[in-house]
């Protein structure tokens, strides 16, 4: 057999130094696709407690909103459960120029409706059906689509909800659906293993990340989002800023102003 070298442990230091030279790359593909008009969806499923939302952050941060933008979508009106299925996500779909991540997508079918039963088995089944066609006309109308399920282990998921019922920052993350989650354990994973068999297509395969270590799941999905688009550096050009032109202008008075607090005295 060949060797495989061991893996190495990702150090708090390399992870910074690596999220950083990746988040430079993404500003990069970000610029490339506004440049070259892409169209690009990234989906990012898998279980509640995943790390979905931290890597989307890290993505995200040092980018420009209007071009690449998150969509986490509520629960469905009254009005749009009428609707196409689709339809509720198609209208966030991108225009040229646009990166579309989206925290939960059209995959809420296949797995938290289904088990709880917040569908029919009849749209279930059509779900099931109709899905592999819907990416392929995304793809085939040129948008480039990504799909991603985090993967997580029962202690690390438990872990993980115990500190977001402990910690205050974290406490609203945890959802009474989460709770259900947990005793429908063999009927949410046999949904995935469902959602899988007939969405896991040769045109828009799903992706697996390991996510039981937040920081490796946030380094190796980036990494691989960006080995899937091809990009090029953008060159700016240089800029040399003008002095600026003050002339007949007249401050106001300070004292008619209202300032916040100042809280901390001068260095």
């Amino acid at each position: 057999m060949p060797f495989v070298p061991p893996k190495k442990k990702l150090k708090k230091s390399d992870y910074d130094a690596e999220l950083e030279r990746l988040q430079i790359e993404l500003v990069k593909l970000q610029e490339w696709i506004k440049q070259e008009g892409l169209k690009v969806v990234v989906v990012f499923e898998g279980r509640d407690a995943a790390g979905k939302g931290g890597v989307i952050k890290r993505i995200t941060e040092k980018l420009n909103p209007r071009i690449s933008r998150i969509v986490a979508l509520a629960k469905p009106t009254e009005r749009e459960r009428t609707q196409w299925y689709f339809q509720r996500y198609v209208a966030h779909l991108p225009a040229e120029g646009e990166m579309v991540l989206f925290d939960r997508s059209w995959y809420n079918r296949a797995g938290v409706e289904h088990v709880m039963g917040f569908c029919s088995d009849d749209e279930y089944e059509e779900f099931l059906r109709s899905c592999p066609e819907f990416e392929r006309m995304l793809k085939r109308s040129g948008i480039i689509l990504l799909k991603y399920w985090f993967s997580v282990s029962d202690e690390e998921q438990e872990k993980r909800f115990m500190e977001r019922i402990n910690t205050p920052i974290k406490r609203w993350k945890f959802s009474p659906m989460d709770l259900e989650s947990r005793s429908r354990w063999a009927a949410y994973s046999a949904a995935k293993d469902r959602m899988f068999a007939y969405t896991d297509t040769k045109q828009c395969p799903w992706w697996v990340v390991d996510a039981d270590t937040k920081k490796k799941a946030r380094i190796n999905c980036i990494s691989h989002l960006l080995s899937q688009i091809p990009y090029q550096d953008i060159h700016y050009p240089d800029i040399e800023l003008p002095e600026v032109n003050k002339e007949g202008y007249i401050r106001a008075p300070e004292e008619n102003q209202t300032f916040v607090p100042d809280l901390f005295a001068d260095e």
